[in-house]
């Protein structure tokens, strides 16, 4: 519904005015400057209207949006603490050499990204100079996650501090032979220097709001005071359309973060082009986070704009600026003056007659050059005020030119991302624009020369001195390692016991299990429950009283269900991350617990469950993003497999994530059928990734939500168990020719694997084995590490092959899972194979219907077992036709 002038209502509206007449006073008021002085005038004055509010503290909505200046005004900018001629030379050098390293690494066809890093050259070194604090001081120092592409020029400066030589940068992005430099940070193959990777675009900016909030839940849980860690996101304006680099804005707002920055390099160019070709990409970021409830600091003009803004008395430059999109400024930046002159000037005449008042070289300075990215005193007082912003968490959007000082080839070109080289020409432009002591005859192999000033130089000095100052070498990984004591065997001994005539799903016994080692006097602490607003579904809502969720507010309400014994209860210190409906989110919560032990030296134990369709399927990439970062836990896939959620259907049914999952080196991969092998998994978890020994990988467990009774543990299984398959119960021949099989199951269905073989017996007399296959995968890993040790000349037998050795009759596997999981292992099983499984897409219905749909429950195994035997000729082809309409197949 709209008023008498068409206009529409706002909620004002709704509210009573106290005194209409001073409202229309200040309305006239409004029209009154609009005729008199314009309308942009009018803006102007509510702007600043609207600023000195939010100044004064006064309740009302922020801009979303600013002019398109600075946030800092240079006559506001703090002295600079440092000496700026000294770390332009420094800053030279690494341009130099990252250029360098990529042209050079060229000549063998590995190419590698130069650009990027010449537009963000000074962001990082202002950083490295006065910011960023390093790992030898107090506390864990900061956390840094470098832009992938500007990984040269990191290893530049790592170059010049000497913590790299001239043959590791040779070897850039040539690592067989053991020696060489990852393309982009990568803890997994540099261990030493990179903390976090970061090229798998828009994980890097949720994993650094993660790694904040989880520096802030172990200070409130008393753990380690991480109050001195700031962390730093470097991202790319480009990067920041990933769904998942803007996914958690609004969390880091409202726990108040600022304890993070996020520094965007808007050089307004992402692969292939313009990132906003007819919009402005740093006023779309602006909104984005003003409106998420983040401190914004635009750092967009060099020192030369100074002059016009002075002379820009009308606001024509301002609004000029405002409206030109960016695809058309990053022309500006390859045309000549003349060009200029006549499209951005001659937009209006107010901007003709002050282009008047500028030289050629003051319009050159302005639009070729100078951007606020690219000066140090500018970055600097960013900086600043980011680190001293309390209350919400920070972004600086600093606008550059892609590819500075590497000539006119590179600069603002739409294809410089993909250009991997300078000529030798080149190079000697770029060594004169930044003043370089390299003379000609160090280019007269054909290839262009590293440059360092000396170790003992007035730059490496005052470089490792800065360093120093700061807290020793960034960035840096830095491990500690302490072995965790183990649990008590008692949390384990429970589910050892089994049930005895109650039932219990595999999901609930390990929430049991979980819930015992958090007891734990010694470790208990340590572990770090996350779960994505499902903790209801997996029967963990009895650890919300007793364990607490966290919530650095506390809990500033009343719940609901306060009066009852399982109630919703918040705590500042609360040990489960309960992250609402984010798998993304929890998933990042998992990585920074899970290297805790490296980053702050603080080992936690995390366990992340979830829906299991909507674990690795719909998170995998943060998955490998936790192998990268050598991160350590338990991943539990729980309400797992494809038939065993009843109505719940396709999107819910998953029958392929233990599929996905074994394609991750860094995963072990369990499909545990009972509750004793949970704990005897676990159990070797914690000793394989927290004992003296402790290796860098995660655990990931598939448990079920269909409710059996947990048989007691048999004796020696153990081993088993933890390899990955074991005799769980052996058939009893009706006769000493009775044919024979071998039944492998995993998970749920060793439960239809067990009545099968009641069937094939009582209805057939044939005799039928089951085994527990814990674990496809770890038999599939260790076969394959036997067939490479064939090729070193060592005789192994795989440990399938020797646990199957002698087995009668032929092997049919069955799981809830596709038939390519238990496949994984066929080639090693010398007996004839077969498997059943749940291909295809999961349906709504009961888990008998959805089973006998799949043809995976037990009357389908036993037809699968006579089919197998018949093709054998041990039991007639008749059987087989006589089973399926028996058992109404």
């Amino acid at each position: 519904m709209t008023d008498p002038v068409g206009k529409l209502p706002s909620e004002l509206d709704q509210l009573p005015d106290r005194d209409p007449e001073e409202t229309a006073e200040w309305a006239a008021s409004l029209d009154a400057v609009t005729k008199a002085a314009g309308p942009h005038r009018a803006a102007y004055l509510m702007r600043r209207s609207l600023q000195h509010a939010e100044g004064a503290g006064l309740a009302l909505p922020k801009l979303l949006e600013t002019d398109y200046v600075n946030s800092i005004p240079t006559a506001a900018e703090p002295a600079f603490d440092g000496d700026l001629e000294m770390e332009s030379r420094i800053t030279a050098w690494n341009r130099w050499n990252a250029a360098a390293m990529v042209t050079r690494g060229a000549r063998h066809g590995v190419g590698g990204h130069i650009a990027t890093f010449a537009s963000a050259a000074w962001l990082y070194e202002t950083g490295f100079n006065h910011f960023f604090r390093g790992k030898e001081g107090d506390g864990s120092g900061d956390q840094l996650y470098i832009q992938g592409h500007a990984s040269p020029g990191i290893y530049a400066r790592a170059f010049l501090d000497g913590r790299l030589s001239e043959q590791q940068l040779d070897n850039f992005r040539q690592e067989a032979g053991g020696d060489g430099l990852p393309s982009y940070p990568h803890p997994r193959r540099l261990p030493w220097l990179w903390e976090f990777p970061t090229v798998s675009m828009g994980l890097g900016p949720l994993a650094a709001i993660y790694q904040a909030r989880f520096n802030r839940y172990l200070t409130n849980r008393n753990i380690k005071d991480t109050s001195n860690s700031h962390v730093w996101a470097f991202l790319g304006d480009g990067e920041m359309d990933e769904p998942e680099s803007t996914a958690a804005l609004a969390l880091a707002a409202r726990e108040q973060l600022d304890n993070l920055t996020f520094v965007i390099n808007c050089n307004l160019q992402r692969l292939d082009g313009p990132v906003r070709a007819n919009f402005r990409v740093v006023q779309e970021l602006e909104g984005a986070f003003r409106g998420a409830g983040w401190n914004v600091i635009k750092t967009l003009w060099g020192n030369a704009w100074d002059e016009l803004f002075q002379l820009d008395t009308t606001g024509a430059l301002v609004r000029r600026l405002r409206e030109v999109p960016d695809a058309q400024f990053q022309t500006y930046a390859t045309r000549d003056v003349a060009y200029i002159r006549e499209h951005f000037f001659g937009a209006e005449p107010a901007l003709a007659e002050l282009a008047k008042l500028l030289t050629d070289a003051k319009i050159a300075e302005c639009f070729y050059t100078s951007r606020g990215g690219h000066e140090a005193r500018k970055v600097y007082a960013a900086y600043k005020a980011a680190v001293e912003h309390k209350g919400a968490p920070t972004v600086i959007l600093a606008q550059t030119v892609k590819g500075y000082t590497l000539g006119k080839g590179f600069e603002s070109k739409n294809a410089n991302h993909q250009m991997k080289k300078l000529s030798i020409d080149e190079f000697k432009g770029m060594r004169e624009l930044l003043g370089l002591p390299i003379p000609d005859s160090a280019f007269e192999d054909g290839l262009v020369p590293y440059g360092h000033p000396g170790a003992e130089s007035p730059e490496v000095r005052y470089l490792q001195e800065r360093r120093a100052a700061l807290g020793g070498p960034a960035p840096a990984r830095r491990v500690h390692a302490v072995a965790l004591p183990e649990p008590e065997e008692r949390a384990f001994a429970a589910l050892k016991k089994g049930s005895g005539k109650q039932e219990m799903a595999t999901t609930m016994a390990f929430v049991r299990l979980a819930k015992d080692l958090m007891r734990d006097k010694e470790t208990g602490k340590r572990w770090v429950p996350i779960v994505p607003d499902e903790a209801r579904t997996f029967g963990m809502e009895s650890l919300f009283p007793s364990a607490g969720i966290y919530s650095p507010m506390g809990q500033r309400y009343e719940p609901v269900d306060r009066d009852q014994l399982m109630y919703y209860k918040e705590a500042k210190d609360g040990q489960i991350l309960n992250e609402g409906i984010t798998e993304a989110g929890a998933m990042a919560d998992f990585i920074a617990a899970a290297t805790s032990y490296a980053t702050h030296g603080e080992t936690m134990i995390p366990f992340y469950i979830f829906y299991s369709m909507f674990g690795w399927q719909r998170t995998g990439d943060q998955m490998w993003q936790l192998a990268d970062q050598l991160g350590k836990g338990f991943i539990v896939g729980a309400t797992a497999g494809r038939t065993t959620l009843t109505g719940e259907g396709l999107q819910h049914a998953d029958g392929h994530s233990q599929l996905i999952a074994a394609t991750n080196p860094a995963s072990l991969n369990y499909d545990p059928a009972f509750a004793y092998e949970i704990a005897v998994i676990v159990k070797d978890g914690l000793r394989r990734m927290y004992g003296p020994e402790a290796e860098n990988v995660f655990y990931y467990l598939t448990v079920y939500n269909e409710p059996k009774r947990q048989p007691a543990m048999p004796e020696g299984v153990e081993d088993g168990i933890v390899k990955g398959l074991y005799r769980f119960k052996e058939g009893t021949p009706a006769s000493a020719d009775a044919p024979r099989l071998q039944l492998l199951a995993s998970g749920t269905a060793i439960h239809w694997a067990l009545e099968a073989q009641e069937l094939l017996a009582a209805d057939w007399g044939v005799t039928a084995d089951v085994w527990s296959a814990t674990s496809w995968g770890e038999l599939r890993r260790e076969a394959l590490e036997c067939d490479e040790a064939l090729l070193r000349g060592e005789q192994r037998v795989p440990y399938v092959t020797q646990a199957l050795s002698g087995a009668s009759g032929p092997v049919l596997a069955v799981s809830d899972w596709m038939r390519q999981v238990p496949d994984q292992i066929s080639q090693w099983v010398e007996q004839d194979w077969s498997s059943l499984g749940t291909d295809g897409f999961g349906l709504s219905d009961t888990r008998d219907a959805a089973r006998r749909h799949f043809g995976v429950d037990a009357p389908s195994i036993a037809v699968a077992a006579l089919a197998q035997l018949a093709r054998r000729g041990e039991v007639p082809a008749s059987a087989v036709k006589e089973a399926r309409e028996k058992y109404g197949l």
